[in-house]
């Protein structure tokens, strides 16, 4: 049985969805949205997030990428409150999830810590020839490749210098190898 991961990059507008069978999607809110407030908006995307774990039934782990501190103000503190939101809910719905710190997807996307949203996409479009426009999907992609290498089935050859970026995410108790469910 195929290792059924997934990858989230959370995002307060536009959370970018890798699902456990390689599809991409976005979980978009904003101005003009059905939600009454922040608090509403919050929950929401973590009902979506969750309802994407719940779809890929026998889930493996979810792939989340950790806080961001570069945001400002309020969004920073609305930035980790939907993060812990994501979390716990998965978590609650017996869910594994892996944390992999921005820097450190930057490194096993493209070798770089300091990689732009630009270099991100263009290592997508080198290594697979997927040509991602959203750069929530081309992150979700890159988070969701990041658990299937941990596990030992990498969707796409990677250096092993790239790789050792895996080493620096914290991974749930999923043994090596394995494409038994956690949780």
């Amino acid at each position: 049985m195929e290792p059924r991961v997934i990858g989230l990059d959370l995002s307060l507008t536009a959370t970018g969805v890798a699902c456990a069978d390689g599809s991409l999607l976005t979980i978009r809110t904003g101005p003009g949205d059905h939600l009454a407030d922040e608090r509403d908006r919050l929950r929401w995307i973590a009902d979506e997030a969750v309802a994407r774990t719940e779809a890929a039934r026998v889930l493996t782990f979810a792939v989340v990428e950790g806080p961001s501190f570069g945001s400002k103000g309020n969004a920073l503190h609305q930035l980790g409150g939907l993060w812990w939101l994501v979390v716990d809910a998965l978590m609650a719905v017996g869910a594994a999830v892996a944390v992999v710190p921005p820097g450190t997807l930057k490194v096993y996307a493209t070798g770089s810590g300091s990689a732009t949203k630009p270099d991100m996409r263009m290592a997508l479009y080198k290594r697979t020839g997927l040509d991602v426009k959203d750069d929530n999907r081309v992150d979700a992609w890159w988070l969701r490749a990041m658990g299937l290498d941990y596990l030992g089935r990498p969707p796409v050859a990677m250096p092993q210098a790239q790789r050792a970026a895996l080493g620096k995410a914290r991974w749930p108790q999923v043994p090596r190898g394995s494409t038994a469910a956690a949780g």
